[in-house]
């Protein structure tokens, strides 16, 4: 009966969706934000050593696991799908009259409401922990992880407010100001701070090549062009140029190829960006399905969520494992073979603890609670048709919207 249900709600769902939504974009966007997720929660591991907690990745001890990084760092997809759905949205404000400082309050405040929960929390758990005794490192620890997030938030909120500059720019553009950077980094052998150019010139890439699918540039050939030229590049400048092969940031290591984007991170990203281009067909099939698509809407619609509270929902197991002792796969260096198949059991029950976060904080996604307790700010989704009539529990998903 229960799975009967659940295919009549992804049913509706699916009628509720309107025929001109582009479900291939947000499957990406939802590939993204998952992808991000797994991986953060396969390759950080918080250890205690004596009284202090330290972050620690089995990317250090076990490079050939650098692979897995391959998978599961899919940053670039999402500034591509931002960048489309950013430019197309300006393009829809422009054509109805509304004015840039009211376009980016609205996409301001979806990307940054939810922010403020994350914050409150932290602010009192940091506050907690100090009244308390805790470790000063550990604290660090902690919040670096709780906020590392928002780095991402912060260059994300920066293209979107450039978006009418960005929005015609050559990708050729910022990739070149980036190829430049780490000429002067590596291979002049000039300082270091030159590369946080690449924070903004890194990621305007991909976001502008998402401007260039809003305009209709990218085709199918242009996807084969990306991933082939974006592969034999990145392949070139780890076996060649010595960049490092992991395309995320390990611990204790000299350079890193995401804190600040590397030349080999954004090489990287054209391949995964021309292969977003070449699965656009293939997901609008899948997306037909209603049972796809109620999981790809669910995802979108709770994507904030879900990204800023993921490695909070990491800490909290770890923090509640810590009450029973040294569990393997949680605790335990990550220096074994044995480590990332013990750590995939635990991803279920992080998953679990992200679902509490989920519930308790979801509703700052949707803009909010009002003073008497109820929904907040109800806005008009773009994934679904709003309709006017009774609710059943199989409609949450459209009342989430």
């Amino acid at each position: 009966m229960r799975e009967s249900r659940l295919r009549a709600s992804a049913r509706r769902l699916d009628a509720a969706t309107p025929p001109t939504r582009d479900r291939a974009t947000d499957a990406l966007r939802a590939f993204a934000i998952l992808g991000v997720v797994l991986g953060h929660w396969l390759v950080t591991a918080l250890v205690a050593d004596g009284g202090t907690l330290r972050t620690v990745s089995p990317l250090r001890y076990q490079p050939w696991l650098a692979p897995v990084s391959w998978v599961f760092q899919t940053l670039a997809v999402f500034f591509l799908v931002g960048g489309h759905v950013a430019t197309n949205s300006w393009a829809s404000a422009q054509a109805r009259g509304i004015a840039y400082r009211g376009w980016l309050h609205a996409r301001m405040s979806r990307l940054l409401t939810p922010v403020a929960a994350l914050l409150g929390l932290w602010t009192a758990v940091s506050l907690t922990l100090l009244l308390t005794g805790a470790d000063f490192d550990t604290i660090h620890t902690l919040l670096n992880l709780a906020l590392s997030p928002l780095w991402f938030l912060l260059v994300f909120a920066g293209l979107t407010a450039a978006t009418p500059l960005v929005a015609r720019m050559n990708p050729l553009w910022p990739l070149a100001v980036v190829l430049h950077v780490d000429l002067i980094r590596f291979g002049l052998g000039g300082p270091a701070w030159p590369g946080w150019i690449n924070v903004a010139a890194g990621w305007l890439v991909p976001y502008t090549l998402g401007a260039a699918w809003t305009r209709g540039e990218l085709t199918r050939r242009a996807g084969l062009v990306l991933v082939i030229g974006g592969v034999v590049a990145t392949a070139g400048l780890v076996t060649l140029a010595g960049y490092p092969a992991s395309m995320v940031g390990v611990p204790g290591a000299g350079v890193s190829n995401l804190n600040p984007p590397t030349l080999a991170a954004v090489t990287f990203g054209l391949a995964q960006c021309g292969l977003a281009l070449l699965l656009r067909e293939p997901l609008r099939r899948l997306m037909r399905r209603p049972a796809a698509w109620a999981a790809v809407a669910l995802v979108n619609l709770s994507a904030m969520t879900v990204f800023l509270w993921h490695q909070t929902a990491l800490m909290a197991v770890t923090a509640l494992g810590l009450t029973v002792g040294r569990l393997p796969g949680l605790h335990t260096v990550p220096s074994e073979l044995s480590w990332l198949p013990l750590r995939v059991v635990w991803l279920p029950v992080f998953g679990l603890a992200l679902a509490v976060c989920w519930a308790a904080f979801h509703g700052y996604e949707r803009g909010g609670h009002t003073r008497g307790g109820g929904a907040g700010l109800r806005r008009h989704s773009r994934v679904l048709r709003v309709r006017r009539r009774p609710e059943t529990v199989d409609d949450g998903m459209a009342r989430h919207a």
